[in-house]
């Protein structure tokens, strides 16, 4: 311990305390990291993501930051979670699968979060938990608590669409967060060069208009005195921040993956610039640490992992629960509200109906925030949130920029800070550019570890507009395969307000479809109180003895208008909710007219009436007397031309299965 430390620390600023309180947690994780490496060679656990000599970064964000800030890890940021104080044993039972652990054995590792320790962990995508921070972010803003979230990602990582995204909507809001990129110089095994042409990531804060600095990511003094000055005055004004933290991976990206492709020299450069030997050594030089002292404090670490590590093999291997792993899918939705008794009831367009359902959730909930393209003082491309700044002003009511997928994750950075947000898609075309954050975290969360994703995502949908192949799919179909959101799709002005208030009722995601070519050719009686339609339940169309059509959107007014046409006494049924869907109601028109059509606008293969009419013939087979028939669109893109998209929807080629089914 005589030799001096490479890195250079400056005790300014610093009292002993705090300089001995850094040290400790820089220990703590690396003992826990020897434990885990030891008992990885003795063959007692599987897999191992090692942080050994990035730990400054980690310690250094969580001591520098206030108890109640939230930090979004990844798979090296051990230092956070010790540092938060985050039990061993509840910990250690997450990493090896075990039922005391964050995520019931569903889930490994880093990805968990615990809210109580204000910690939200990856998932294996790692970009997305940039966009949750500026979610909280936006909630410390329009709160104005004065307070800021940290997010952690690796050199690797900003080549995702999610880094830039996410950094650009942060510097447009002006949002209270920190951007920190742990640079270790290798993505799994590619190295940098191969990863950015800039000199430095921090390069990029330029184009984004957000300041940035560019340090030391061993020295751990540094980091929390920039984290803690930064932090500052983020708290005092608002905006985001990047900072770039140059360390090394000691270890393989994981621990099969080895280091045989970094040159051995640079591994020795780097083992000299230790953290943890560094500031050790530092400290003996400086008299404020002896080494009875530090071994005192390793042999009382050492204890508390030690039983920790017993609790971890002293606990059971899960015992599966069929029905605990369904039920916890979803978080209890509540009752519906009906309308009032005996209330005014109003003639309304499909597309007033939503608007109007829009309108009392805001002010029912004040916390709730409309984000889409164009929703603020333009009203949106269909006019539907016209008037809304002027009643709930911008905050609430924000035009965003065209980065879906960071919207979407800050929609649920706000659910985490316990407020409501609905995103709109322009067109539901465009949801694939945030696919990744609609089925992979807000579907998954509340499984995972038991957090609600409160948001609704408003899908307009569908053709009969002309509109071609990238404003007319319907898309429906992709989500309800799904597990963990909800998926509706409202045919009446009825159904279109109820569905969207239980919506947002409901504490998990909801895919809330909107038939474009219904917004101005539907007209029906709406009440005009506040009311829920409950999701799951299904609605009577009309009755009928001859066949039962089952139905959803558009398809409920082609069913009408087939049956009118081809006088048959049909008893349709309006889906209305896809996920989850009414079974009940189903089984009953089937009993009650032994043949079913299933008509749905999305295209055959793969589309939901496949699914449905699998489980007729699984449940219901022997009160059939005719095979269960489909019909749908074909099996192409949406066509532009009138002509080529009527020839694509199914209702000619219903009316011929109509036909077929009653002859069979």
């Amino acid at each position: 311990m005589s030799a001096k430390p490479l890195i250079k620390y400056s005790k300014k600023g610093f009292d002993q305390k705090t300089l001995l309180h850094l040290y400790q947690q820089l220990l703590h994780p690396r003992l826990i990291e020897e434990k885990m490496l030891n008992l990885l060679r003795q063959g007692r656990i599987s897999k191992w993501f090692s942080g050994i000599g990035q730990e400054a970064i980690a310690v250094g964000a969580a001591c520098a930051l206030e108890k109640d800030e939230l930090i979004f890890t990844m798979h090296r940021n051990l230092g956070v979670f010790t540092a938060r104080e985050m039990p061993l044993d509840r910990m250690f039972c997450q990493w090896q699968g075990k039922r005391l652990g964050y995520t019931k054995a569903r889930d490994r590792s880093f990805h968990f979060g615990a809210m109580e320790h204000g910690i939200v962990g990856m998932i294996s995508h790692l970009g997305p938990q940039l966009s949750l921070a500026a979610g909280v972010a936006l909630a410390h803003r329009l709160r104005k608590e004065g307070k800021v979230s940290l997010a952690f990602t690796g050199e690797g990582a900003t080549s995702q669409g999610e880094f830039h995204e996410a950094l650009n909507v942060a510097s447009v809001w002006k949002l209270p967060v920190i951007f920190i990129i742990e640079n270790n110089g290798y993505g799994l095994s590619t190295t940098a060069n191969e990863q950015y042409a800039c000199k430095d990531l921090i390069d990029r804060a330029a184009g984004y208009g957000m300041r940035s600095a560019k340090i030391d990511g061993n020295n751990i003094l540094e980091v929390y005195a920039t984290i803690q000055k930064i932090a500052a005055e983020l708290r005092k004004k608002p905006e985001p921040f990047l900072l770039e933290c140059i360390t090394f991976r000691m270890r393989g990206h994981e621990e099969a993956s080895g280091t045989k492709y970094v040159p051995k020299a640079l591994m020795d450069e780097w083992a000299a610039k230790d953290p943890l030997d560094n500031y050790e050594r530092w400290l003996y030089q400086e008299g404020l640490l002896d080494e009875k002292t530090a071994e005192n404090l390793r042999k009382s670490y050492k204890k508390t992992i030690q039983d920790a590590v017993e609790v971890m093999f002293n606990e059971p291997e899960p015992v599966p629960d069929t029905n605990e792993e369904l039920n916890d899918v979803y978080a209890p939705a509540p009752a519906p509200t009906p309308a009032p008794a005996n209330g005014a009831v109003q003639e309304l367009r499909f597309i007033d109906a939503i608007s109007d359902g829009l309108r009392m959730a805001m002010q029912k909930h004040p916390q709730l925030v409309l984000m889409g393209q164009d929703i603020a003082e333009y009203g949106g491309v269909f006019k539907i949130t016209q008037g809304f700044v002027e009643a709930f002003g911008k905050d609430r009511v924000r035009n965003t920029p065209l980065c879906e997928s960071a919207i979407v994750g800050i929609s649920l950075g706000l659910s985490l800070k316990g407020m409501k947000s609905m995103v709109e898609m322009q067109f539901a075309d465009f949801v694939t550019c945030g696919f990744n954050q609609i089925v992979n975290n807000l579907a998954k969360l509340h499984w995972r570890w038991g957090q609600t994703a409160d948001v609704v995502v408003r899908m307009p949908t569908g053709g009969g507009t002309g509109a071609g192949p990238f404003h007319s799919q319907s898309n429906e179909a992709w989500f309800t395969h799904v597990p963990g959101l909800k998926v509706v799709f409202p045919s009446t002005p009825h159904d279109a307000k109820g569905l969207l208030l239980a919506a947002f009722e409901d504490p998990n995601p909801v895919m809330y479809f909107e038939h474009k070519a219904l917004y101005r050719s539907e007209s029906g009686p709406v009440p005009e109180g506040y009311y829920t339609v409950e999701i799951g339940k299904a609605r009577q169309v009309q009755e009928g003895d001859q066949l039962s059509i089952l139905t959803y959107g558009l398809g409920v007014r082609w069913a009408q208008l087939a049956a009118s046409e081809l006088g048959i006494s049909a008893d349709i049924i309006d889906l209305r909710s896809l996920v989850p869907l009414d079974y009940e109601a189903i089984a009953r028109s089937v009993k009650k007219t032994n043949r079913v059509l299933i008509l749905h606008e999305d295209t055959l293969f793969g589309g939901i009436g496949g699914e449905i009419a699998a489980w007729i013939s699984e449940n219901l087979f022997e009160h059939l007397d005719a095979p269960v028939l489909r019909a749908a669109s074909l099996d192409t893109p949406v066509p532009f031309a009138i002509p080529l998209e009527q020839n694509f929807f199914p209702l000619e080629r219903m009316k011929d299965q109509l036909k077929k089914l009653l002859a069979y």
